[in-house]
């Protein structure tokens, strides 16, 4: 006696999972040109390497003797692998049975994958495409009854924004639970022109009089500029290579440190070009980018939400192969101003730097908050105080330097002013209350209007106060520690990276990161 014929019921079943939702549904999303759930983990996880759990959960039928006749999987797949060595928890939908919707699937399966990832303290991969087990019309006439809503389980995802790293893939139309799902991550990408994010998609929204198609409602350029997801490729290929380089810097969960990688280039090597990178005419601008490229390690750059509050740059980078997170102003949208989309991105960044152990070096060219009548509609100020808060908050280490411009309050907060941290100035810094430019007249009006020549005693203000207001002033007085030749920056930065290593320290922090 042995259990084959058990074994050969349980091949059988999963053969009818591995089917899906059958030949006509697959082929009607690969004719979309989008993978099905199980080649989409395929191809993101390292190969033979995925271990699927709850695989021959569904609804099956049986016949009059109770012997299965077919067994409709549920729309959830999720399991353990590795990506790049590493050992994750990925979890997908499977679009091909109902659309990913609640009628098909098993919300235990959901649950029970956000909480593998936190039990086991691994970072969660999640590949959403339709309701991502949401709710559907459907349902009354499924149960009989409307349910009374409820994200059961959410208080996982709560947990493990705190705890892993959450990546969320937006694959197709996603909507409802499944939107819930790509927002609450700590990065998300989209498919350019195959995804589609939003609340309620195109059918729901026609009936508050919106005619709308998918991209016109939640396509990604609308969904980037929002805020909502982070990136957007053209491929899911390079979807699943962009989770494996965010991942590469951070630890598997709060309870460990960033590893180190490669240390392939020259920590003191020195970047001649950006002596003159900062325009002497304060009405130039320049390209921070390069910068940013030229003092981290080669090639080792990794934006993050590039279309989003886009007046400080955001991303991931190695010094001397020490995983850091970069903040830096770019003069070429708002000339550097802090709006209050650009706080919301700092506040969501700096909360991850906190929350997985990275030291921050923020490169600073801020004239301060953007002012006028939209910046008041948005709420800049209120938006600005929270970022100053989630700054003042961290205790990673810090690392500033002061390219050209920090005035006013955002100018402020280029550090958390209530602990120590690494500062330094470049040459061609300049600080302040505010802007002497448009300032001279409100402060000295009366001495202007009284000259015989106006024009001419505005100048010699300027001239007497620009000499007043020499970084090497304020370096005197020690108000700035040091000014750096901008040459040594690199070197400088990966002396600061080599110092703060030991001092990380693994563990939660004293508040839960949220979306």
């Amino acid at each position: 006696m042995t259990w084959q014929n058990e074994l050969d019921e349980l091949r059988k079943r999963e053969a009818f999972a591995e089917e899906l939702g059958g030949p006509e549904r697959v082929k009607r999303q690969k004719d979309g040109g989008r993978y099905t759930i199980r080649e989409r983990i395929a191809l993101m996880a390292d190969s033979d390497s995925f271990h699927e759990t709850g695989k021959i959960g569904g609804l099956a039928e049986y016949d009059s003797d109770n012997n299965l006749k077919k067994l409709t999987p549920s729309n959830f797949v999720f399991g353990k692998a590795r990506v790049n060595g590493r050992p994750v928890i990925i979890g997908g939908d499977d679009f091909t049975v109902r659309g990913g919707s609640a009628d098909a699937t098993i919300k235990d399966k959901h649950n029970m994958c956000e909480e593998m990832a936190l039990a086991l303290r691994l970072p969660l991969i999640r590949l959403v495409e339709g309701s991502g087990g949401g709710g559907s019309v459907k349902t009354i006439e499924t149960t009989g009854r409307a349910n009374v809503p409820g994200v059961a389980g959410w208080e996982l995802v709560v947990e493990n924004m705190g705890t892993i790293p959450r990546v969320a893939l937006g694959l197709g139309s996603v909507a409802g639970l499944g939107a819930a799902h790509l927002a609450a991550s700590h990065y998300s990408v989209m498919i350019k022109e195959k995804s589609a994010l939003f609340v309620a998609g195109p059918p729901v929204v026609a009936r508050t009089g919106q005619d709308l198609t998918k991209n016109e409602l939640g396509g990604y350029q609308i969904q980037l500029k929002a805020g909502a997801v982070d990136h957007a490729v053209d491929t899911e290929e390079e979807a699943f290579e962009c989770t494996r380089k965010f991942l590469s810097y951070l630890p598997n969960s709060v309870y460990e440190l960033p590893p180190r990688g490669e240390q392939n280039d020259d920590p003191k090597r020195r970047v001649d070009h950006l002596l003159d990178s900062v325009p002497r005419d304060i009405r130039k601008v320049y390209k921070m980018r390069p910068i940013i490229e030229s003092v981290v390690d080669q090639d080792s750059f990794f934006e993050i939400g590039r279309q989003f509050g886009k007046s400080v740059i955001t991303g991931f980078a190695r010094l001397d192969g020490w995983p850091v997170a970069i903040m830096a102003s770019d003069p070429y949208s708002y000339g550097g101003c802090w709006t209050a989309a650009t706080c919301k991105k700092v506040m969501k960044f700096v909360d991850m730097a906190e929350t997985f152990h990275l030291p921050v070096v923020y490169l600073v060219d801020c004239p301060g908050f953007q002012i006028g009548l939209q910046s008041e509609q948005s709420g800049t100020i209120k938006e600005g105080v929270r970022a100053m808060s989630a700054m003042w908050q961290t205790t990673t280490p810090w690392c500033s330097i002061i390219l050209r411009n920090a005035f006013g309050v955002a100018g402020a907060a280029h550090k958390n002013g209530g602990r120590y941290c690494t500062r330094y100035a470049w040459p061609s810094g300049r600080w302040g209350s505010l802007p002497l430019e448009g300032g001279i007249e409100a402060a000295y009006r009366a001495d202007i209007d009284a000259a015989d020549d106006p024009g001419k005693k505005l100048a010699e203000i300027e001239e007497r106060l620009n000499k007043l207001r020499s970084p090497f002033r304020s370096a005197e007085t020690f108000w700035i520690e040091e000014i750096i030749d901008p040459r040594d920056t690199r070197a400088l930065l990966c002396d600061f990276a080599e110092t703060s290593a030991p001092l990380r320290e693994a563990g939660p922090r004293m508040f839960k990161m949220r979306p």
